[in-house]
């Protein structure tokens, strides 16, 4: 299933203030530690983020806060574009996942355990995951991975559930790649699901949420919009708990909306986030890029 997307930006600042404005309610930041090997010593991964949380699956804003390996990969994909750079498959098995992808011709990177701090309304938590990774440029999308949740009810709190847009889940992915059908039957080797097209479009359908994969004239035909580079993960599709109060509320705050077929609304997202950014209605079906 689709568990997150990530931003990579070089000014969480920013970003954050165009997210509120989207009316996104912000988890605070929160800088990352990790182990580079099973029982090594946690120490700091050199990034740090804010989340969008929604009822299913969420949004992450990353920035590189320091001098470290992660940080190098995280300001080399920013120089390429600031914008989407990571989707993450939500996982209960990531040894087994780690066991299929390899054996489906990847050479994933051994599991990596990440942690964090987190306030709660009682006090502070640890948020704790477990991530299974490929080597950089293995997908060329960016970084796509496995990510198992340890904690989360310190992710899914509550008070950040309520965003003013109505926002409530993801629910696609958008890449727009050179060659539509190779990444999608890449894809589908590495998540080990179908890949399935209909017109120029491939998809890949999961448990919760689905990846779209086009062209660039496919995506700049039906939705006007540009890449700065291919591949890119152009952006994602939001299930709205009340699409005309979306609207209303984005259109209040001054941003610029299209409005899409089945009552979608597409938002092109200030160059301080990056990508495009689509609300839907509920049961509002595949979008036909066609």
């Amino acid at each position: 299933m689709l568990d997150h997307v990530a931003h990579f930006v070089p000014h969480i600042d920013a970003a954050s203030s165009a997210l509120e404005t989207l009316g996104f309610t912000l988890t605070p930041f929160s800088a990352h530690s990790h182990r580079s090997e099973p029982g090594g010593p946690l120490v700091p991964a050199g990034a740090g983020n804010r989340c969008v949380i929604l009822e299913r699956g969420y949004l992450e804003i990353v920035t590189p806060t320091g001098d470290t390996p992660h940080a190098g990969q995280l300001r080399a994909a920013i120089k390429r574009y600031s914008g989407a750079h990571l989707i993450a498959f939500g996982t209960a098995a990531p040894e087994a996942d780690h066991a299929r992808i390899r054996k489906s011709g990847f050479d994933p990177l051994p599991p990596v355990s990440l942690q964090r701090q987190i306030g709660t309304e009682s006090g502070e938590g640890t948020v704790r995951f477990t991530v299974v990774r490929v080597p950089p440029g293995t997908m060329p999308e960016g970084r796509i991975q496995f990510c198992r949740h340890h904690t989360p009810e310190l992710v899914w709190q509550e008070r950040w559930l309520d965003h003013p847009n109505r926002a409530a889940a993801l629910t696609s992915v958008i890449l727009c790649v050179p060659d539509a059908r190779e990444a999608a039957q890449r894809f589908a080797r590495y998540t080990g699901l179908l890949a399935q097209v209909s017109g120029s479009v491939w998809r890949i359908d999961t448990a919760r949420g689905r990846l779209l994969f086009l062209d660039r004239d496919t995506l700049h035909r039906r939705l006007d919009v540009v890449p700065p580079s291919l591949p890119w993960i152009a952006g994602y599709m939001l299930e709205s708990a009340d699409i005309a109060a979306t609207g209303d509320y984005l259109r209040n705050a001054g941003v610029s909306v299209h409005v899409l077929g089945s009552r979608r609304l597409m938002v092109k997202l200030p160059a301080a986030v990056g990508g495009i950014m689509i609300f839907e209605p509920k049961s509002s079906g595949a979008l036909n890029f066609d």
